[in-house]
């Protein structure tokens, strides 16, 4: 399972902020240049060009022709703010299984409600793949954050980033030159504001490794509807009102993982919880051989053996699918099936399953889970489930066809010399 991401079109802000003030429309029309500009507008509108290409291209056009001063600062910002908008496609090889189907169905359900999503569930449970799977079906623009210690609230919302300098240079007078300065910090609002703002999708991913202070700013977001704006964001007002098509989605990990915190029940009251767990038999199958290409023979054998790993239950983590997708890929870059790796594909498993499962990097550890992978992988081959490569299959079938002719060749001779004899 995999998203693709592409710059988002947006066309509403396009709409929006593409719409030049009366000057420059006056000034574009008299150079003959008003139509070109509404052609660039108009593709990025039909999705022709990516967003925000069509800002850059009716600044550049500007500019090319001294006019680069009627450009408005409003428009300037917004280019600086759509850098970061997503649109998540899906990739040809996702994976869309009953399992998968059932999961987006529930929590689309659920965001149509009016209420943000939570995905929670232990690594390689899918958890970030579904909730990128989620806000591609929601067809909106996507802000992306990844969840970490050092956040605080304004590295969600904004803030003074660098500064804006400003110099007048009075000359009306000849013989008096007066000149006047003023040097001001730059408002930058951040992922959250700009999501909050265009009604985007908010992805936040492991949210829970963001301190639960940093998280506060999202209780009235969710609840009311409305955003505390900090006072020194500038002369707009001191709320920003939410709009209606934000939606938020969030991921974490358990409580027990490494660097996650603990969140607030306020916050975890307000979203709507769906706890994952591994995939089914039929998902994993199908999830790894769409990233490896193997065949499915083989690749059931793989999942036979993490999934027996698995309810082993002696491993101190559960290996996943991302275990098999390793093992998968592996054995189709050496060009190697389970069957013909020469012991090859018995050290592949060990490797890859026992650095997954075990995670404190005791060595009698290591090996008793070695020990474990060992017998398993040697039961899986002894069932006899392998088979051979698909071109090997051919020259069988190829064969057993040319005996079945010999066979009725030798039959029809057989019937004829019993009529001679008669």
């Amino acid at each position: 399972m995999g998203v693709h991401f592409a710059e988002a079109p947006a066309s509403t802000l396009i709409r929006e902020s593409v719409a030049l003030p009366a000057e420059a429309r006056a000034a574009l029309r008299t150079k003959g240049l008003r139509n070109n500009a509404q052609s660039a507008a108009a593709k990025a509108i039909n999705r022709v060009k990516p967003f925000p290409a069509v800002f850059v291209e009716v600044k550049d056009l500007l500019e090319r022709n001294g006019l680069e001063k009627i450009y408005t600062k409003r428009s300037i910002k917004m280019i600086d703010e759509m850098t970061t908008v997503l649109e998540p496609a899906p990739l040809p090889d996702f994976v869309e299984t009953k399992y998968v189907k059932d999961i987006t169905s529930r929590a689309l359900s659920y965001i149509k409600a009016g209420f943000p999503v939570h995905f929670r569930g232990p690594s390689g449970t899918g958890k970030t793949t579904l909730a990128m799977h989620l806000a591609s079906k929601i067809k909106r623009p996507v802000m992306l954050i990844h969840g970490d210690e050092e956040f605080t609230t304004s590295d969600l919302v904004g803030g003074e980033y660098g500064y804006r300098l400003r110099k007048v240079v009075d000359r009306f007078i000849s013989r008096v030159l007066k000149t006047e300065e003023d040097m001001v910090k730059r408002w930058v609002d951040n992922r959250l504001t700009v999501a909050c703002k265009y009604g985007f999708t908010l992805v936040y991913d492991e949210f829970t490794r963001s301190r639960p202070e940093a998280n506060n700013i999202l209780l009235s977001i969710l609840q009311e509807k409305m955003m505390d704006l900090p006072v020194g964001r500038g002369g707009e007002q001191p709320y920003l009102k939410v709009d209606p098509n934000f939606t938020a989605i969030f991921t974490s990990n358990p409580e027990e993982y490494a660097g996650v915190h603990r969140s607030q029940d306020a916050l975890r009251d307000r979203m709507i919880t769906l706890d994952l767990d591994h995939f089914d038999y039929d998902t994993e199958v199908a999830v790894t051989r769409a990233k490896s290409k193997l065949s499915k023979q083989h690749v059931e054998m793989i999942v036979n053996i993490v999934r027996s790993l698995r309810e082993s239950g002696k491993c101190e983590f559960a290996p996943t699918v991302r275990g098999c997708i390793m093992i998968a890929k592996t054995l189709k870059v050496q060009n190697l099936t389970p069957s013909k790796a020469n012991g090859v594909f018995m050290q592949i498993c060990q490797d890859i399953l026992a650095s997954e499962t075990s995670r404190v990097g005791s060595k009698t550890n290591q090996n008793r889970v070695r020990e474990i992978i060992k017998e398993i992988v040697e039961k899986e081959l002894s069932r006899g489930r392998t088979i051979d490569t698909p071109e090997e299959t051919d020259k069988e079938n190829i064969a057993l066809d040319v005996v079945s002719d010999n066979e009725a060749e030798d039959k029809k001779q057989q019937i004829e010399s019993l009529v001679g004899i008669r």
